[in-house]
């Protein structure tokens, strides 16, 4: 991988952020004044998945009449995408904007490219991801893995959400395809929203946050004690092979998340 592409930041009011083009176009830094939004170290900040979202069940998908198979980076699926682990290319840097881009390539079957896009004020941050074809249509997912900090120094943070339903996952990890009501956590869970993506997390006496998108698809991930995860994504897991989206010449795979704060 690259490391040719320097990261940029982009700052609105006293928020400020860092995006690392050379490591898979991923946010590594997302600061509201000296408060760091984002868990650092290992599994860090917020990554764009990329032309798939969660696991694809055994690697396996079809397009068509024509069968692939993806490398198994999470045995025995295939998980998150190639843009995570891609140096992408800045496009734009300007005022408070930017934008990022990577042409799809091996193990991703199909010729195409991706976008990024960051737009930063000084209380929201909305990101956008577009995946485009150069020819042949195929099927694509595209959402974002933040890592979010369960605690900012004082008490952990409170999740509330509103799902119309959860898919209902089976011992490997995949929805089953049946839709129940959502249960109690932790999760590593999909849920459905009807209306849009519509999160909160509150870090109390501190910060309130709210992720939304107008995708009904999220998956929350909170079985860890120092992180939690809100993934607005355009479809649910091995959605590749369930809910297929094809990415047509004319018809390119778009979608926007915005996160918003407020201090409390």
């Amino acid at each position: 991988m690259s490391s040719s592409e320097e990261n940029v930041r982009l700052s609105a009011g006293d928020a400020e952020l860092t995006v690392d083009p050379a490591h898979g176009c991923r946010i590594s830094s997302l600061l509201i004044g000296s408060t760091e939004l984002l868990r650092q170290g290992e599994r860090y900040g917020c990554f764009p998945m990329v032309p798939w979202c969660g696991r694809v069940g055994h690697g396996e998908f079809r397009n068509g009449d024509v069968s692939h198979q993806l490398p198994l980076n999470s045995p025995p699926h295939a998980m998150h995408g190639t843009g995570a682990d891609t140096a992408w290319r800045t496009a734009h840097v300007e005022g408070a904007q930017a934008a990022f881009y990577y042409d799809l390539a091996e193990p991703w079957p199909y010729p195409g490219r991706v976008t990024q896009t960051f737009e930063l004020t000084e209380d929201t941050l909305t990101l956008g991801l577009a995946v485009e074809t150069y020819g042949t249509s195929f099927p694509a997912q595209a959402g974002w893995h933040p890592w979010f900090h369960r605690n900012l120094g004082r008490q952990d943070a409170r999740l509330s959400f509103d799902a119309g339903w959860q898919e209902e996952r089976g011992d490997d990890h995949l929805p089953t395809g049946r839709r129940i009501d959502p249960l109690p956590g932790p999760w590593d869970d999909c849920f459905g929203m009807p209306d849009g993506v519509d999160v909160k997390l509150t870090w109390p006496e501190q910060l309130e946050l709210t992720v939304k998108s107008r995708s009904e698809w999220v998956v929350i991930y909170d079985e860890q004690d120092e992180a939690i995860c809100v993934e607005p994504q355009s479809g649910p897991p091995n959605g590749l092979n369930t809910a297929p989206r094809l990415v047509t010449p004319i018809d390119p795979l778009e979608i926007t998340t915005t996160w918003s704060w407020t201090r409390l």
